[in-house]
Order: C-alpha cells, then structure tokens, then sequence
C-alpha cells in the first residue's frame, strides 16, 4: 500500500474516553473514531500508531520523525507545543479537572482546599504547570509527577493515600473514576484549553485537508454526535464540549 494511502494517527493509550485499547487490542474512542472519519474522506486508510514514553510532549518528537502523519491525543493546544507541531483548527474544548477521594477528604471541594496537600500529575500533561503553579504560591504543598502510562497507578496511589489529588482533563477523569466509588471528580473548569490534531511543523498540505475533513465532520453533525457517544457533552454539568462553529485558523 503506498504511504499517501493510509493515515498513521500516534496517540498515547490509554487515555479513556480519547484512546484505549479494547479486549482485541484494538484502538478505540473519540480520537480513533474521528480519524477513521477523517482518514474516510480524505481517502485513505486509518492506521494507529501507539505512542509509549514517560513524557507526553515527546509525542511531538516522534511526529517530526515521521512516526506517524498525525497526532490525534487529547493534546492541548499550547504556545510551547505549537513550536513542536502545527495544529489544525481546534475540535474539543475542555479544562482540568481535581479528582480526591471523597471519603479520605470530605472537605475538599476544589484547589482551594488542598493546603499543605500533594497533588499528582503525569509528565508533559498540561495539567503539570497547573500543578506547579498552585506549589509555587503555597496553595499546595507538593506536586508528584507520574510516566504518563501511569495514569493508573496514580489512581490507586490516590486511593491508597499516598497522593491527596490528581488532576487531568475532565473527560479522562470521569472515565478513569467510573469503576472506582471511592475517588470522585469534585472541580472541573480548572482550565479552559483547546485541543486538536497535529501535523509536522513544515505540512501545511496535510494540515488543511484535516481541517476540510473536520469541517465536513462538523457541518454533518458526526463530530457533535462522537462528542456524545464518547465524551459526555451533552451530560448536565460538563465543562467540555466539541468545537462545532468555525475557529481561528492555526498560527504560521
């Protein structure tokens, strides 16, 4: 198969409702979900690449190498990472999210409950200099930083205790705590940050056919309807929500 025919999209699994792997090992959620739509119109065929690293923003690196055509990762939109990539139109907004369990820490309601606490993170997410900056003016006491693939021992490290809070994007949150009664999101809108898909820096061809793709997904409703099925946008409450009117074209 020539390499113009295929669309090899890198994402950090798992990253629930964004990626994850089902019981065949195959990629789901609303990334893989979008990307098959968008590989479809623009003729091509949709080929996951994993990403596996303790950093996230090393993503980026694998992408200037050739990796991968694209990401498709939950990422956030950043001055930092634009140096890295060049973003197509944003396509989900959303903000961080504080996660406690509820039963060791009744009391704490948001960020401004967590003095003298310590707070989790994963390496390169944006919620990191969210974290810092709480530690920096004293609102916390420390900030413990996880690999990204280890989102999930972060979460037992809050159930056990070891941390006081995690914070990460909402929708992730809300998927990683389901199964997990005793940690709760208690503060959302931390943030406000828009996410989107990456090229290399110098492919501006492959940049605006994926905002044509993404366009058309908005204009016949497809993306509304994939932020419903995966992310939640229509639950009552959510801070996140898919960019369905037109936005402000990517930085050159």
């Amino acid at each position: 198969m020539p390499p113009d025919a295929v669309l090899r999209v890198g994402s950090a699994l798992p990253d629930p409702p964004f990626e994850l792997a089902d019981e065949h090992g195959d990629a789901v959620g609303f990334d893989p979900a979008v990307m098959r739509e968008v590989a479809t119109r623009l003729g091509r065929t949709f080929v996951p690449v994993r990403y596996e690293a303790d950093d996230f923003d090393g993503i980026f690196t694998g992408l200037d190498r050739g990796d991968y055509d694209v990401v498709a990762s939950g990422a956030t939109i950043t001055a930092h990472r634009r140096t890295l990539a060049r973003f197509c139109r944003p396509y989900v907004r959303s903000g961080q999210s504080l996660v406690v369990d509820r039963q060791r820490h009744p009391d704490v309601a948001g960020v401004d409950d967590l003095a003298g606490m310590t707070v989790g993170v994963q390496r390169g997410n944006t919620s990191e200099p969210v974290a810092d900056g709480l530690a920096r003016d004293g609102r916390i006491a420390a900030v413990r930083r996880y690999a990204y693939r280890d989102i999930r021992a972060a979460l037992d490290d809050l159930a056990a205790g070891t941390i006081d809070g995690f914070m990460k994007l909402e929708p992730v949150m809300r998927a990683l705590t389901r199964d997990r009664p005793s940690l709760g999101v208690v503060q959302t809108g931390i943030t406000h940050e828009d996410l989107g898909v990456a090229v290399r820096r110098d492919d501006t061809t492959l940049a605006g056919e994926v905002d044509g793709a993404l366009d058309a997904l908005r204009a016949d409703g497809t993306l509304a309807r994939l932020g419903r099925a995966w992310l939640g946008t229509d639950v009552p409450g959510t801070t996140t929500s898919v960019v369905t009117e037109g936005a402000e074209e990517e930085a050159t």
